[in-house]
């Protein structure tokens, strides 16, 4: 009945789909199987891809050759730019996406690739010979063979919903949990935990008085996520944004004794960055209202998901409390918050590759790692979906390192500190944010992307032809000068002092209060330079010219620390020998096997010196 595959995939979120592309698109024969094909890159939570870290993440995914940001793009419904008050190395992406459009589309770049099919069903059992993966066992005792196995499984292991003191298994309202895999994983010697995360209730948006909420409408001129030639949105919907008040926090207050969270019922913790309602007013009761961001879930639909709410107290709490929120006076419910509880297997049982260390050609991706988020989901499955394609073809690791990319940060951080709490990206986590910014993540990471077979010929083409033209940019900016005459009113407009001398374009530029724009508009000549280039051109080389010492002084950090990346430990590096380890460092070092120095580095509880012991051994 089927074939032997090259891999299979658990799951069909966000990270289960990217696995499933990449694989296929690099040639690997893939079966993903899904409990139900009618939720195939179904958005659990909120309708929204991107923001601030995870924007970036969604434009590196599409510079490798992933999906996720051209399918960001078809279905958007509204674009916003985050930070822009702030440098560029913290600008974030974010969209407001179309729920249903979003899973159509992505099914339909899953069905016209030919190298994926598809099964409807659970999987039980992952099969084995020895240490290696030989395939899966489905509810329906299938057996199914393939040379790897990538498990994207989601909040659906051992799946627990709570609704107030009401409590039921499922990974999703309405999808029944998965069983059967946690259990085997642990009898191989894999350790386990559990996690909780929670959505709000959905309200029917004609039942809302938008006139007493703050409108948030998208950007004027939308930009997008992918660097391919997807369209800009003609036309945008808007979110509104609401408060919380003292009434509405004392009729929650109301459900705390039924509250699972409170009552010890939940044991799984939460994600520290996106608590509960509850939570907030509980951890947070010197403040008298909490921000509503009262997002629509499409162009067709009146479902309105309302973000800064998530709760797991009982419905008519629920529904009491929203009914006191401005503009929530004649609320109409759809369907009440939950929060559910999940197993997940600490990462620090993965290599660089998210290949597990114990079973090979087995991969981990998406909150089974312990994270939180659709596009940290999306970029794991990626990775995996990569690594399991070179494994079966005996191809080297694909592996991106702290310094090229958010995603290099994100496995990094997972696999060498591991994650007690759902992990969530934030640009604070990478040390070389200044390289690592929305902008050029096609010129960081789209001929590696080439190079794997997964990003094409014309996206090796855009990325050349962009990075020819921002060095064209900047040597016009170099050579050509403006007189005072010129430039001064433009200047003082700005708040920037005046020139008394001709000074070259790029020294403006390097001033904090001066733009591109700003030059462009009094000088002529610079405006009719610049009118061959596309926008996102000049911005790149507006800020290479501006932030050019920052970017400098990242790039020697980054070479100083690759020294102890290119210091390789063999795989099987027998820590007991090297008796000056301290004890710790030597246990966490046999737990996590790094590949580098620079890996071994960054694992909490491995010291200065135990490096230094450690490359003293090595012979460095």
């Amino acid at each position: 009945m089927f074939q032997e595959y090259d891999v299979i995939v658990v799951g069909a979120g966000h990270a289960g789909c990217e696995a499933a592309a990449a694989a296929a698109t690099m040639g690997s024969s893939v079966l993903l199987i899904t409990m139900n094909m009618h939720t195939i890159a179904q958005m659990s939570c909120n309708p929204a891809m991107g923001g601030v870290a995870k924007g970036q993440i969604v434009r590196e995914i599409d510079a490798l050759g992933g999906q996720s940001g051209i399918v960001s793009d078809k279905t958007m419904i509204q674009f916003r730019m985050l930070n822009l008050s702030k440098g560029p190395a913290m600008w974030s992406p974010r969209c407001q996406s179309d729920r249903m459009m979003f899973a159509h589309e992505w099914r339909s770049i899953l069905e016209n690739n030919p190298n994926v099919d598809f099964w409807q069903d659970t999987v039980k059992e992952i099969l084995l010979d020895g240490n290696q993966v030989k395939g899966v066992k489905t509810s329906l005792g299938i057996e199914i063979k393939s040379k790897s196995v990538v498990l994207t499984n989601g909040t659906f292991l051992n799946g627990l919903i709570h609704i107030g003191e009401k409590n039921f298994g499922g990974g999703r309202t309405g999808e029944k949990a998965a069983t059967g895999i946690t259990e085997q994983l642990i009898t191989l010697g894999f350790e386990a935990g559990r996690m909780k995360t929670g959505t709000p209730p959905r309200v029917d948006g004609r039942s809302l008085d938008y006139s007493k909420m703050e409108e948030q409408p998208g950007d004027e001129n939308p930009a997008k996520f992918s660097y391919k030639d997807t369209e800009k949105l003609a036309k945008q919907r808007s979110c509104w944004i609401t408060y919380t008040n003292n009434e509405v926090h004392e009729i929650l207050r109301t459900g705390f004794e039924k509250s699972p969270m409170f009552s010890g019922r939940i044991k799984g913790l939460g994600p520290r960055y996106c608590p509960s309602v509850e939570d907030k007013i509980n951890r947070f009761a010197d403040k008298d209202r909490h921000q509503i961001f009262v997002e629509p879930e499409g162009w067709d639909t009146v479902e309105v998901y309302v973000n800064g709410f998530s709760t797991s107290l009982p419905e008519d709490v629920q529904y009491a409390a929203l009914k006191k929120i401005p503009g929530f006076e004649n609320v109409k419910m759809f369907r009440p918050g939950y929060a559910i509880e999940y197993d997940y297997f600490p990462p620090t049982q993965l290599k660089s590759t998210l290949e597990t260390h114990r079973i090979k050609n087995l991969f981990f991706a998406g909150q089974i790692n312990g994270t939180t988020g659709y596009e940290e989901a999306a970029c794991q499955g990626l990775m995996a979906g990569i690594n399991a394609h070179r494994n079966v073809n005996s191809l080297a690791p694909f592996v991106l390192k702290r310094s090229e990319a958010y995603i290099g940060v994100l496995i990094d951080d997972l696999i060498n500190k591991g994650t007690e709490e759902p992990y969530r990206m934030f640009t604070s986590r990478a040390e070389y944010r200044t390289l690592l910014r929305q902008d050029n993540a096609d010129i960081r990471l789209t001929e590696k992307g080439f190079e794997i077979g997964l990003a094409d010929q014309e996206r090796l083409d855009n990325v050349r032809k962009k990075v020819q033209q921002v060095e064209e940019i900047i040597t016009e900016f170099n050579g050509h000068k403006l007189y005072p005459e010129e430039i001064n009113e433009a200047l003082e407009e700005s708040g920037s002092a005046p020139i008394r001398e001709k000074t070259s374009v790029t020294q403006l530029l390097k001033r904090p209060q001066v733009s591109i724009d700003k030059i462009s508009k009094a000088s002529p000549v610079i405006s009719s330079l610049l009118e061959k280039y596309g926008e996102d051109t000049i911005k790149q080389a507006e800020i290479h010219v501006k932030y050019d010492s920052y970017i400098e002084k990242e790039k020697l950090l980054v070479e100083k620390m690759n020294r102890l990346e290119d210091l390789n430990i063999i795989e099987n590096f027998n820590y007991d020998v090297v008796t000056s380890l301290s004890f710790e460092g030597r246990e966490k070092l046999k737990r996590t096997r790094p590949s580098t120095i620079g890996q071994a580095s960054r694992i909490s509880g491995v010291s200065p010196s135990d490096i230094s012991v450690l490359m003293l051994f090595i012979g460095r």
